[in-house]
């Protein structure tokens, strides 16, 4: 730990920068609308102060405000550093946020956010039932591949909506053997047809980014179709496809970018390669496919591309989905392979080059033998991470710190380093790259700021769901992450492996090996011994994942122990009632395989 003098030196530094900002910005923003702020003096118009210029003239910033437009910077925050020099650094942004008025302050809305995905929209909708005036600005940048897409962000259009969609075609395709066991009368040549695949995820999407506009347009809130980029703490800079620009100003602002895939810096990355961004809407089928990555996007899409019917290859550098438990993610790799995806494992890509015949020629490098070889694929998809889209947004405009090797934002609590502006979703570092919990972030945040509200989004024990072919549901940490928390002897770990009985008929093989295998499902309690048996970790592997999983949570939210799953009543015949009788821990050594029904 620090000593007093080292953590005092820290809070002092932190309250400089906070009134160094302050001076700085908002003199900055004075002088470009043409005031001299050195001698300025200050005229009460309501609730709040707008800047003189020189002589007891009114500058254009003030004489907007009286008009009730334009930008409105506060006299009383270009004061020296030192006035919030004594101030705790986090009391001191509070303060200096509150010395604007919440009304009569000047700028034309109450709210600007930029991004317009899941949280951005939710926070934007949320203000304005309050009564704010608020602004979402939404602007896509092409794929290098050309692919575009409408107003709702990576989930609703190249994310989490087309991938659950596509993931249920392929669990129709798995099932076909299952409804031959059960009297079906279906051909075991069944051809799957990926245009008209396609062609219904889109015209579902394209359904949805249009309620979007509908419900912005119901609750009031201004969609501008444009690019957000800061020229000052307060401005934004609006350009649409155009090239058009135009200035709008606002009280506070709300950082709701998101990221997009990366890309690997090697040659022909970007010529040859798709990522997730391309995949849900290429207008014919991928063919042959290789995936370049171990992460759930990667296994998710190459699952669901094995299910339909494709040759599809993963190559991954090391693990597979890291941060999540490795024993689940050993056994859905597992299952993947037993169903017919190729993995190459220890390697990297050096180039990509597109071949006369129109495919796509990857090298892959050998990290452990050291040596190279390629092979030609119709398709090669990247899933190599994401970068939050912060490079282009002008923050140093206006002082909000990023994070140097991903770009994200560190905001506790969702306000960044500037007590205006804030960020949420996945362009915070740290923080879980979800849905669900950029929607409940920008929702409590709204309430917060405007409603009076004291609830903070938790990021803990939130649950969530990897729809691989085997569903992979999941709340808290891995045993792994819980061994280092707790060290091995306070973590028992309860294990049980199963087949659900939907399976139990289905006795068809692929390639020599069950296509329902025994024991390829897992239900796993990670538990803190020195905490009455606190469930830590929840993990499923099996069908309908998500279902399980969000019920669990609940529970977890409350601070379940194993006493309390073992007194739950559970549903029978089902799967998730394996988590009310499991009683064979690891320690033990016990066969942890189901027996009976």
């Amino acid at each position: 730990q620090p000593g007093p003098r080292a953590a005092a030196a820290r809070q002092s530094d932190g309250c400089m920068r906070a009134g160094r900002w302050l001076s700085q910005g908002y003199r900055a923003l004075v002088s470009r609308a043409g005031g001299q702020p050195a001698a300025a003096a200050t005229t009460k118009r309501g609730a709040g102060e707008v800047g003189m210029g020189v002589g007891g003239s009114k500058s254009k910033t003030a004489k907007a405000a009286e008009e009730g437009g334009g930008s409105a910077p506060r006299a009383a925050l270009e004061g020296p550093a030192a006035k919030y020099a004594k101030m705790p650094a986090a009391a001191a942004a509070v303060a200096a946020d509150r010395e604007l008025p919440e009304e009569g302050h000047g700028f034309e809305y109450d709210l600007i956010v930029i991004g317009g995905g899941s949280g951005g929209l939710a926070a934007s909708k949320q203000a304005a039932k309050y009564g704010k005036k608020v602004a979402v600005l939404d602007f896509v940048t092409p794929t290098p591949q050309g692919n575009a897409w409408g107003l709702g962000g990576t989930c609703v259009n190249v994310g989490c909506i087309p991938k659950k969609l596509m993931h249920q075609a392929g669990i129709l395709g798995e099932g076909m053997a299952d409804a031959r066991s059960m009297g079906w009368k279906v051909g075991k040549n069944v051809e799957h047809d990926w245009e008209t695949l396609v062609s219904s995820v889109q015209d579902h999407i394209g359904g949805l980014n249009w309620g979007y506009r509908v419900a912005l347009r119901d609750a009031s809130v201004e969609y501008i179709n444009a690019r957000g980029k800061f020229v000052g703490p307060h401005e934004i800079e609006c350009t649409n496809r155009k090239g058009t620009t135009r200035t709008i100003t606002a009280r506070r602002i709300l950082i709701a970018v998101g990221g997009r895939p990366s890309y690997l810096g090697v040659p022909g990355d970007k010529e040859c390669c798709i990522t997730s961004d391309d995949v849900f809407s290429l207008p014919t089928s991928p063919g042959k496919t290789l995936i370049i990555g171990g992460s759930y996007i990667a296994l998710e899409t190459a699952g669901l591309l094995t299910a339909l019917g494709l040759d599809v290859t993963v190559v991954v550098r090391s693990i597979f989905l890291r941060g999540f438990d490795q024993e689940v993610s050993e056994q859905i790799v597992k299952y993947m392979e037993n169903h017919g995806t190729k993995f190459i494992r220890r390697a990297v890509p050096t180039k990509f080059e597109k071949t006369e015949e129109g495919k796509v020629k990857a090298t892959l490098h050998n990290l452990d033998m050291g040596f190279d070889s390629d092979s030609d694929y119709d398709t090669v998809m990247l899933a190599v991470g994401r970068q939050a889209l912060t490079k282009e947004l002008g923050l140093e405009t206006c002082g909000v710190e990023t994070v140097e090797k991903n770009g994200k934002i560190d905001a506790p609590s969702e306000q960044t380093n500037v007590p205006h502006i804030y960020a949420i979703g996945d362009v915070l570092e740290s923080r879980q790259e979800l849905t669900p919990v950029a929607i409940k972030a920008g929702v409590l945040l709204a309430k917060r700021l405007y409603n009076g509200g004291t609830i903070s989004m938790e990021y803990d024990t939130v649950p969530t769901t990897v729809f691989t072919p085997l569903e992979y549901g999941t709340i808290g940490i891995s045993e792994e992450d819980a061994v280092k928390k707790y060290g091995a002897d306070n973590v028992e770990v309860y294990i049980q492996y199963f087949k659900p009985l939907e399976w139990s008929t289905n006795h068809e093989e692929h390639e020599g090996k069950p296509h329902r295998e025994d024991s390829a499902c897992m239900s796993k309690l990670v538990c803190n011994l020195a905490d009455d048996e606190r469930v830590v970790g929840f993990h499923y592997l099996g069908p309908n994942a998500a279902e399980v999983t969000q019920g669990f949570a609940v529970g977890m939210k409350m601070g379940a122990t194993k006493a309390d799953f073992d007194r739950t009543v559970g549903i029978h015949p089902s799967t998730s009632e394996t988590f009310t009788t499991l009683d064979v821990t690891k320690r033990s050594g016990k066969d942890p395989k189901a027996k009976g029904c």
